[in-house]
């Protein structure tokens, strides 16, 4: 008896803006929004809202990331942080 291989199906990858990627970049090597703020001239309200926008983002495509743990999960999973970047 032949095993039939079922297709393997990549999860969904949400489209970040070029500043929701560099706001998350910066993010995870950072040890609060404020800091992350200074190094990208914006307030941490600012970062804030980029980091509740993506997380929306990744829960319109029903890959939820309610905390700093897996947000950086899914960003390595879909490539838009890579390890070096930590």
């Amino acid at each position: 008896m032949t095993a039939v291989l079922e297709p393997v199906t990549m999860p969904v990858r949400p489209i970040l803006s070029d500043r929701e990627i560099e706001v998350l970049r910066t993010w995870v090597v950072c040890d609060s929004k404020d800091e992350v703020g200074s190094v990208l001239f914006i307030s941490g309200a600012t970062v804030n809202t980029h980091i509740s926008r993506i997380r929306a983002k990744y829960e319109s495509v029903g890959r939820s990331a309610n905390t700093k743990a897996t947000l950086l999960a899914r960003a390595l999973q879909d490539g838009y942080v890579h390890i070096d970047d930590l």
